[in-house]
């Protein structure tokens, strides 16, 4: 499977690959946690793996078949693949470069006295791993797996093998990002029946070398940027991290109630067309409607009424009100004395403005004596509003600062809306504005929800998270 970032490789001609008895041979670079379990598992499928590190505790004990930590399975492996000729172990990681066609990466990237990444371990293997690269005539792979912050790998890496190497990256060697998702205790496993494969590559030779390694337990990797792979390293730890704050936080709440926490949590579990899917985790806008605004205030109150701290929910209304921040200031940066509106309900197919969050949009322009033109397909100046602006009296101020003014900023054409205005605003992905910004010209397009069309990548066209 291919994202929308590889689309790059149909631009080169995938060349033949010469592997070693026709699977690459593989150096793996630190033998903790990750490298032991790659080492054993790979040596699994097939190949001949070199496992290097600068502790001779761990070189020793896994050239002898043991595990230096306790995994399931793991020492039974490492025990078949030493007793069939397929595993060794080095300290030395640039006669291992030498004699190995790939090479893994798994040292330690722990966190820096300010917060961020520990670069010099990565450092010293870079630069070992570059003089064997100088040593060798054949195309090596160097296949980064530690969790490194987005451009570390070509930004920070892939110089440092050039200069030591004297090669160049993409031609003479090639550099890629495979995040592991491998859990601790259930590690061999999830090396067999992986949750996704991620081969971040720049260049299509390198791709096609780890696409063909991972193979036999999924032949549908997803390929994409060096960039991306490491993002989604991170983006999915921080994720899980998510996920467990939010259900403690659902079960500091429930059980002052006498709610079952965990009854609760399995209905939840449940629901995979909205809970647990894709739906909701897209970059965007603010959320908004008429529920969960008004769910997100009633939960904080509810724990706070019960002297329970929820501070991950409690701040989420805080997050929304930065999204809508950020998009009013990016009209702002414009200059723009007339912005045009494409979309003013919560959500397309829908006359509900309960809480829709570009509300709060135009009323912070329009009091700041920016003139505003609207068009919406589903609302029209004769909309009546009473019921709305008397259901979010105690809610989002935007719907009451605008009652009076909103019907004489709706236009009943598209057109006018885009041609009256110095720059635009995109709320809603529906073909009739999609075509409106692919003929809003060179006018500034604020795009908050990422339409799906070609003009997204125009220079005018900028959204708040792209």
């Amino acid at each position: 499977m291919f994202d929308k970032h590889s689309t790059f490789f149909s631009q080169f001609p995938v060349t033949p690959l010469r592997l070693v008895e026709d699977k690459p041979s593989i150096s793996v670079v630190g033998l903790g946690y990750v490298g032991a379990v790659s080492t054993a598992c790979l040596s699994s499928l097939g190949h001949h793996v070199v496992g290097v590190d600068i502790d001779p505790a761990k070189v020793s004990c896994i050239a002898n078949g043991k595990s230096p930590i306790h995994e399931h399975d793991l020492e039974r492996l490492l025990r078949q693949g030493v007793d069939d000729g397929l595993v060794a172990t080095t300290h030395d990681l640039e006669q291992a470069v030498i004699d190995t066609d790939v090479t893994f990466v798994s040292v330690g990237t722990p966190t820096a006295a300010d917060g961020g990444c520990e670069h010099s371990c990565i450092d010293a293997a870079a630069r070992a791993i570059g003089a064997g690269l100088k040593r060798k005539d054949d195309f090596h792979v160097v296949v980064m797996r530690c969790s490194i912050p987005p451009g570390v790998t070509m930004g920070f890496i892939a110089p440092i093998l050039e200069e030591v190497s004297g090669k160049k990256v993409g031609v003479d060697f090639g550099v890629c990002f495979n995040p592991e998702f491998l859990r601790e205790g259930v590690a061999i496993e999830d090396f067999y029946a992986p949750p996704k494969t991620i081969i971040g590559a720049n260049d299509p030779r390198s791709a096609a070398v780890l696409s063909r390694i991972y193979g036999t337990i999924d032949d549908h990797p997803i390929v994409t940027s060096v960039e991306t792979a490491e993002m989604v390293k991170y983006v999915d730890n921080v994720w899980h991290a998510t996920k467990v704050c939010f259900a403690n936080e659902v079960g500091r709440l429930c059980k002052p109630l006498g709610v079952d926490s965990h009854a609760v949590m399995d209905v939840f579990v449940q629901d995979t067309k909205l809970n647990l899917s894709p739906y909701y985790l897209k970059p965007g806008f603010a959320f908004g409607g008429s529920c969960l605004p008004k769910e997100v205030r009633a939960v904080a109150h509810i724990a706070k009424q019960q002297g329970v701290s929820l501070p991950m929910i409690e701040s989420l209304s805080k997050s929304n009100t930065t999204h809508i921040e950020r998009a009013i200031e990016m009209v702002r940066e414009t200059g723009a004395k007339t912005v045009g509106v494409l979309g003013l309900a919560f959500k397309p197919g829908t006359d509900d403005l309960r809480e829709s969050p570009i509300l709060e949009v135009i009323a912070a322009l329009n009091a700041e004596g920016v003139n505003v033109l609207i068009h919406d397909p589903a609302i029209t100046p004769q909309t009546p509003l009473a019921g709305q602006l008397a259901y979010v009296r105690h809610g989002s101020s935007g719907l009451q600062a605008l009652a009076d003014d909103l019907p004489h900023m709706m236009r009943a054409d598209c057109d006018d809306v885009v041609q009256g205005a110095d720059a635009l605003i995109v709320t809603h992905d529906t073909e009739l504005y999609c075509k409106a910004v692919a003929n809003a010209g060179d006018r500034p397009v604020i795009d908050v929800v990422h339409i799906t069309s070609e003009a997204t990548s125009q220079s005018n066209v900028n959204g708040i998270g792209w």
